[in-house]
């Protein structure tokens, strides 16, 4: 309370209450490869918003593609707007042990990284440590590439496994392990190298990368990039049947598919999770992790302020605030804001126990929309003639 002494009109500004949650990015990636002058920027965090800049940065004159340079190629012609390279140098490593921090490390540091790729890294250890970094964070989601050469597609169905010193009678496959924190593409794509100019066969992880901005920039993080011509793809390494799809579907693979008519377009949706998990879809993964990251950020104010209802109204207030604007946008399923979600902190999530131990539970619920994966029309055949009955007379 201020100190009033003179007679007179006193002007104080006063907080307005609210605090607006503002969500965070989702469609920034971090790249971690191999670059085409491997002695640049090696073992750095370098940001790049443009194809010209990276060229500039990680290249020479007679510079020749590398996976990590079309990656990064096919992410900015495919709508990506900026992401982060880390240059491993030749021949070595995606992460480091003791006092060597390189690869997927650093890219801990960046707190704006939201998804995370190796292109050209495609054995277990690799698979491995992405997923590790990304479960760890819990604010990314990693693309992971399939191998170029698949003989068997029912390789792409069981766990990749590290070689033993003794020879075994169980063959691993090649896909990753279970994660609601990563995916899987296959098969590679054909492009048009941008320094020969030659036809060459590239992963497809940065292509996905940038077909996941344009989908975020497009219709939000809620929809599902699937459906989206690959743009600068002229050709799949495997050309996949529909049955050959089921099976990697329910896998958790996601294919890239050839239609006559269409082109060349991402036909699948989910992360490595199990088919039955509530995670299986990459969409809902992406939104919750974006949600929760968005509240986290901006609710810092609450730490040290005074435990009581007044504070439980106010995260309630805010974090609903916040949530309406989602299921305004589609992300959220129901016909109202309170079928779509519900915050809950009151006397009941704080008991008074909760307050000593220096705590404030706010427990959220919330209801995604999820992709219509399977399109269903039930058909049947009628037994004479279908007529349509039109009501008011000849003239109506």
């Amino acid at each position: 309370m201020p100190n009033y002494f003179a007679p007179g009109i006193y002007v104080e500004e006063v907080p307005g209450g609210a605090r607006p949650i503002q969500a965070v990015g989702t469609s920034t990636p971090g790249f971690v490869g191999a670059a085409p002058d491997p002695t640049k920027h090696v073992n750095e965090v370098v940001a790049i918003n443009n194809w010209l800049q990276f060229v500039r940065e990680f290249c020479k004159e007679d510079s020749q593609s590398t996976p990590l340079s079309n990656a990064v190629y096919g992410f900015f012609l495919n709508g990506g707007s900026r992401c982060y390279v880390v240059n491993v140098g030749k021949d070595k490593p995606i992460t480091g042990s003791g006092k060597e921090r390189q690869g997927l490390d650093l890219l801990a540091e960046v707190d704006e990284i939201a998804i995370v790729a190796i292109p050209g890294y495609n054995d277990v250890a690799s698979y491995e440590a992405a997923l590790a970094h990304c479960e760890n964070l819990k604010d990314r989601v990693a693309i992971l590439d399939a191998p170029e050469d698949v003989k068997d597609i029912d390789l792409l169905t069981k766990v990749a496994t590290a070689p033993v010193p003794e020879p075994s009678a169980m063959e691993g496959g090649l896909r990753p392990r279970l994660s609601a924190y990563g995916t899987l593409y296959f098969p590679w794509i054909t492009i048009r190298d941008p320094f020969s100019n030659e036809l060459v066969n590239v992963p497809p992880s940065g292509h996905m990368a940038g077909i996941w901005a344009r989908s975020d920039a497009a219709r939000g993080v809620h929809k599902a990039p699937a459906n989206e011509a690959v743009l600068g793809a002229l050709n799949v390494v495997y050309n996949l049947t529909r049955d050959e799809q089921g099976t990697l579907n329910q896998n958790g693979v996601n294919c890239i598919r050839l239609f006559q008519r269409e082109g060349i377009r991402v036909w699948g949706a989910r992360t490595l999770d199990d088919g039955s998990s509530e995670w299986r879809y990459l969409n809902v993964r992406r939104l919750f992790n974006m949600i929760e990251e968005s509240i986290a950020t901006s609710t810092r104010w609450i730490v040290f302020e005074p435990n009581d209802r007044t504070l439980w109204k106010s995260i309630r207030r805010d974090i609903s605030a916040f949530l309406t604007i989602l299921w305004r946008d589609g992300a959220l399923m129901g016909r109202t804001p309170e079928e779509a979600f519900f915050v809950k902190c009151d006397e009941e999530t704080n008991p008074q126990e909760i307050i000593d131990a220096g705590m404030v539970v706010t427990i959220i619920g919330i209801a995604p929309v999820k992709p219509a994966e399977f399109i269903i029309f039930r058909v049947s055949q009628l037994a004479g003639s279908a007529q349509v009955e039109v009501q008011g007379g000849p003239n109506a």
